[in-house]
């Protein structure tokens, strides 16, 4: 499965989403956010049980102001539509996929 683009638009249906959701926050400038970006579309596509998405915080201020995202990029897991995990910085795909465990 890829990833997907998540907006306000769509967030209510990513939350309630019956499979864990990871969602990535980043912005086009940052370049740790790179780093990890490669990660999550491989966690995307070889992991087909989760839900993966994409929050880019210079275009959804409202969303990153939920989160309380203070420092991207960040990694947060979500189960039954509440945060049981997060992550603040680049991390390997080993550590992004315990996250979800």
């Amino acid at each position: 499965m890829s990833v997907l683009s998540v907006n306000k638009n769509n967030f209510d249906s990513v939350k309630n989403s019956e499979k864990p959701v990871l969602l990535d926050f980043y912005a086009d400038w940052c370049g740790p956010c790179r780093m990890v970006s490669p990660l999550v579309d491989e966690i995307a596509e070889e992991n087909p049980q989760y839900l993966v998405g994409k929050i880019n915080v210079d275009n959804e201020p409202e969303l990153a102001a939920a989160f309380g995202v203070s420092s991207i990029p960040m990694l947060v897991v979500m189960k039954n539509g509440k945060i049981v995990n997060q992550a603040i910085g680049a991390r390997p795909k080993e550590q992004i996929l315990a996250m979800l465990g």
